[in-house]
């Protein structure tokens, strides 16, 4: 049975209620007062003597005009992007975990041979030792060399909680950091690569930090292996001088918000970072240029995250991180440094992350923001990360096919799945 119409009129009042309730009546009250007070604090953020942001350069906010910025030169000759395709990871009755990620490169020109590389990782979980799985601890090769394949396992017992999001995670991660190193030296290097998402595995890293009893990664060689990878990554691109970014599409931090309230703010009205940065970056409402919106991207200033796990994981974090992982620069180099833009068109936040041993460089930095807007310019999400995501994708009906191959386990479902279906999810 759908809605009445009643019921849609009532649900229509409510609704015109709670709204009636934010209308901005004038400049006082549109809350661009309050996002200028905080941008002021946001030039060096501290809670408990710690700095948790600090502007890069002076605060400010850009705007750039869509048409002009796309009529503009690349100011790259080549861009490159990486990402994966997922199964998403499935459980079975007999208790085994698996999720399959496929990862592709893309290059805008075109590279067909590059476009034809692939590395496959299978991650597999079983709480049992009883259990034997046939993993492959070197690279099975495939397709006369131009693909590659792996199956790891998880040791057990590591996992008794959220098992379904950290197998894709190991799978993802390890797959696309292997790829990149692959492929690394292959590349032009007058080019700019764009990673799907932020420059570290930041889920895996968070658990590694926290020490849980219920997810103890820190003692997987698979998590350690990830980590190294990224940090190989970050010192290719810091040895070579080469911009890279992470392109992150739907940013969920909370820590400025959160430090903001820590530090008396108590009555802020967002919760999300990304809600405060839309509200810096748009149009005030009583303005005439809010008709012309389509016509402009915003953008912040370059910010800087010290003090956070990424370069605390090379230090005193943990005795086996600190004993194992190889690092070629100051920990620093490896702090996490964004700008943030919104295309107040289709109320699209981005957060763009890239280390500060590159930004801490003003051209650097100014030669990625070009390019970003330029990208979004051009198509919101850069076109070269469209076209990679597209050659990674694993479609639904590929899934079935592959899930299907499991003869001797059999996937547990639950009501939900029964009742809905699976959909092609956008990954």
């Amino acid at each position: 049975m759908t809605l009445e119409p009643v019921h849609i009129k009532a649900l229509s009042e409510l609704a015109d209620r709670i709204d009636r309730c934010l209308k901005p009546d004038g400049p006082e009250e549109d809350g661009t007062n309050g996002v200028m007070d905080i941008l002021e604090r946001l030039k060096e953020l501290k809670h408990d003597g710690k700095v948790v942001l600090k502007a890069i350069g002076r605060l400010k906010r850009g705007r750039v005009s869509i048409e002009k910025m796309a009529l503009s030169q690349d100011p790259f000759p080549v861009t490159y992007s990486c990402d994966s395709g997922s199964t998403t990871t499935r459980s079975f009755d007999n208790g085994l975990y698996v999720d399959f990620c496929h990862c592709a490169m893309a290059s805008t020109p075109t590279d067909l041979e590059l476009h034809n590389r692939r590395t496959i990782v299978a991650a597999t979980y079983t709480p049992s030792y009883s259990v034997h799985i046939d993993t492959t601890p070197n690279w099975e090769i495939l397709d006369e060399g131009a693909s590659r394949s792996q199956i790891i396992r998880i040791q057990p017992g590591l996992l008794n909680k959220r098992i379904d999001r950290i197998v894709h995670d190991v799978a993802l991660y390890l797959s696309e950091s292997e790829h990149i190193l692959w492929l690394k030296d292959e590349l032009d290097p007058r080019g700019f690569f764009i990673m799907d998402g932020p420059i570290y595995p930041k889920h895996l890293m968070y658990w590694m930090v926290i020490g849980s009893e219920e997810v103890q990664l820190l003692y997987d060689p698979h998590t350690e292996r990830i980590l190294q990878n990224y940090i190989d990554i970050v010192d290719h691109h810091i040895d070579k001088k080469l911009p890279f970014i992470g392109f992150v599409k739907n940013p969920e931090d909370m820590q400025i918000m959160q430090t903001l309230r820590k530090e008396g703010m108590k009555d802020l009205p967002w919760l999300m970072d990304a809600q405060f940065f839309k509200n810096l970056l748009s149009f005030p409402p009583y303005l005439e240029e809010k008709k012309r919106y389509d016509r402009y991207i915003t953008y912040t200033n370059w910010f800087m995250q010290p003090n956070q796990f990424y370069e605390r994981m090379l230090g005193t974090t943990s005795p086996l991180v600190k004993e194992k992982l190889r690092a070629r620069y100051p920990h620093e180099y490896y702090s996490l440094t964004f700008f943030v833009v919104y295309v107040p068109s289709k109320n699209l936040l981005f957060k763009i992350e890239a280390p500060y041993g590159l930004t801490q460089d003003e051209g650097m930095r100014d030669i990625i923001t070009r390019k970003v807007l330029y990208d979004i310019a051009l198509s919101e999400i850069p076109g070269t990360l469209k076209k990679a995501d597209s050659i990674a994708k694993i479609q639904v009906s590929e899934r079935k096919q592959i899930i299907d191959r499991f003869r001797y386990s059999r996937v547990d479902t639950s009501y939900n799945e029964t009742r809905w279906g699976e959909y092609d999810e956008d990954r």
